[in-house]
């Protein structure tokens, strides 16, 4: 039975629907991710479910006493007292405890979620205000809890502990994350949140790639064939106005109903297009950093560290919240002079930082002004363009190109400062969580574009997928100032065992040991399935076209009158029609699994 069901919700902003008549449902232990473009609707069709935001129309259906707490993405500001009282006041009142029942089950909640009773909230690390405000979501004991990014601004082990606990955890979940690795072991269901619709995939993160690539390019093909249909129609019509007094009025109409249906077409929002602007190369010895040690008082940040990066080096910077990531990163490019050591930087540096708190953003001057300033144009890769089409790249339309920089969400902030950074020329990238608040699609465009980069990086980030695909090496923060050096990527580091109050144990898996095998056992895929796998797209795509056009056959009443007997055959056809897609998505992911054994093993 289901826990939830939404039905033809709608949610309107502006002249374009947010959630243009949804349907949801949601079944008791499912682990639901809400996926799709910043801005696309996530979050607000969370706020409809937990009830703080009421839709123009629709109902939600679910038992009187059902309970739903939300954990949002920023911790609410001038929390006060301790982690005990504030997590005390998630309690609800539907529970009917006792006070002391209640107290007991706080005291337990805490203690499995590594949480210090007795500590002020704001004394706390912000992993630590996270979790406290995860344990009291979970004190309501809730019968759907909603999450909503909640990874933003947790350390890798805080990550780590995050996916245990919930997995192990009997409540369902509906969660919106960029996190990819936290989505593939998280979610059992994936939800799509596109120009107001949503898209349910039953299947895995991976899976669900492949498949809606395939339903975008049978949209496409659908789109081109309606379009080429719709301009024969247009054409014909202009003929018949100078041809003939009389014309064909149910052509007529049908070409009206084809101008109807193109005008509700929503087009998908374009792709970000990022890039760089090319430079000189710099030296060979981009950084060197000889014994330097630097600390606030009594505490240790940077102990005693020595290190050389070379041009061309990829280095990921990781460490636990307040560790001195950033403060590490200040005193390699200069901002920072260390308290002992010395650091010495190579020749020919066009440096590019993105820093952590977007503070290159001025909030009170215009989007197009944070990139330009008064200029109507920009130079990039020698060439001038005009602000409103190089911002374009960044999905920003014309009409936000003057709206103060302080209305934008917080993947938008992060498109304008790339979007402005992009504009210098660089040979060593400097970037400091650049991967929060995108969404999906421009992390993986931007992730692709690092790896291409020919220059140097220097990368903080605890997403753990963008650091493995985009860094060679890391410098590891440990406590008490120690920098460890790991060659390679995330899957060759594991992370010390947590300290006092840091939740249960969970370690980074090792990278898979490859072993010898003999000839005969190595999985091998053939070139005629390869070519079969890669004509499966596109003839999957045909299928799906050849079904929608045998649903709009049958769902013509003209067609009941004129010819009943074709209505079962064109049932039959569409049950064939189906059958085929379905054995062709089978025979896809056979195909992509043998070819992904193939190609990974030895």
């Amino acid at each position: 039975m289901a826990l939830l069901q939404l039905k033809n919700i709608k949610l309107t902003y502006d002249s374009t629907p947010l959630l243009d008549g949804v349907d949801l449902i949601i079944d008791r232990g499912e682990r639901v991710c809400l996926v799709g473009r910043n801005g696309a609707g996530k979050s607000s069709l969370m706020r409809v479910i937990s009830g703080e935001e009421k839709p123009e129309l629709g109902e939600m259906i679910s038992n009187s006493s059902l309970v739903v707490t939300r954990l949002e993405q920023e911790v609410p500001e001038g929390l006060t007292g301790t982690v005990f009282e504030v997590v005390h006041s998630g309690l609800s009142a539907s529970l009917h405890e006792e006070d002391w029942e209640a107290d007991v089950r706080i005291e337990e909640l805490l203690e499995a979620m590594g949480l210090p009773a007795n500590e002020q909230m704001a004394a706390l690390s912000g992993g630590l205000k996270r979790r406290a405000m995860l344990a009291r979501a979970l004190a309501g004991r809730p019968d759907l809890l909603l999450l909503d990014e909640p990874t933003n601004h947790l350390d890798i082990e805080s990550i780590l502990w995050l996916e245990k606990f919930l997995l192990e955890c009997p409540v369902t979940l509906l969660f919106v994350t960029h996190d990819r690795a936290f989505l593939r072991r998280l979610a059992t269901r994936i939800v799509e949140v596109d120009r107001g619709r949503l898209n349910s995939w039953n299947c895995d993160y991976d899976t669900y790639l492949v498949r809606r690539a395939a339903a975008l390019e049978g949209e496409e093909k659908q789109w081109a064939t309606f379009d080429k249909k719709l301009a024969i129609e247009e054409a014909w019509i202009r003929q018949g106005v100078k041809a003939r007094r009389t014309r064909n009025e149910g052509r007529v109409r049908a070409l009206e109903a084809l101008r109807k249906e193109r005008s509700r077409r929503r087009e998908r929002q374009g792709t970000v297009r990022l890039g760089l602007q090319d430079a000189s190369s710099s030296g060979d010895k981009v950084i060197e950093a000889i014994g330097i040690s630097f600390g606030y008082g009594e505490r240790a940040i940077i102990r005693d560290f020595t290190t050389t990066v070379w041009r061309g080096d990829k280095i990921g910077i990781v460490g636990p919240n307040g560790g001195g990531k950033s403060t590490l990163l200040k005193l390699l490019l200069g901002h920072l002079e260390p308290q002992n050591g010395e650091v010495r930087r190579g020749t020919r540096l066009d440096t590019v930082y993105l820093d952590q708190l977007r503070a290159q953003i001025n909030d009170e001057q215009s989007i197009g002004w944070n990139v330009a300033g008064d200029a109507e144009t920009v130079m990039f890769r020698g060439q001038p363009r005009h602000i409103h089409s190089y911002l374009k790249d960044f999905l920003f339309r014309s009409d936000q190109i003057r709206m103060p920089a302080r209305y934008l969400s917080g993947g938008e902030r992060n498109r304008l400062l790339l979007a402005r950074l992009f504009l210098q020329p660089a040979n060593l990238l400097v970037l400091d969580e650049p991967t929060n608040d995108l969404d999906t699609e421009t992390l993986e465009l931007l992730e692709e574009l690092l790896v291409e980069f020919d220059g140097t990086l220097l990368l903080v980030s605890h997403d753990r997928e963008f650091l493995e695909h985009t860094t060679t090496g890391l410098l590891v923060l440990e406590p008490g100032g120690e920098v460890t050096e790991v060659t390679g990527g995330l899957s060759m580091w594991t992370p010390r065992q947590p300290s006092t109050n840091a939740g249960p144990t969970v370690i980074i898996p090792d990278a898979p040991q490859k072993t010898p095998s003999r000839k005969e056992d190595k999985p091998r895929i053939l070139n005629r399935e390869r070519r079969e796998l890669e004509e499966l797209p596109s003839l999957i795509a045909g299928m799906e076209v050849e079904q929608r056009d045998l649903i709009t056959r049958q769902q013509d009443p003209a067609l009941y009158r004129s010819n009943p007997d074709a209505v079962h055959r064109l049932h039959e056809e569409l049950v064939e029609v189906e059958k085929r897609i379905q054995e062709a998505f089978v025979r896809w992911e056979e195909l992509e699994a043998l070819r992904v054994a193939a190609e990974s093993t030895p």
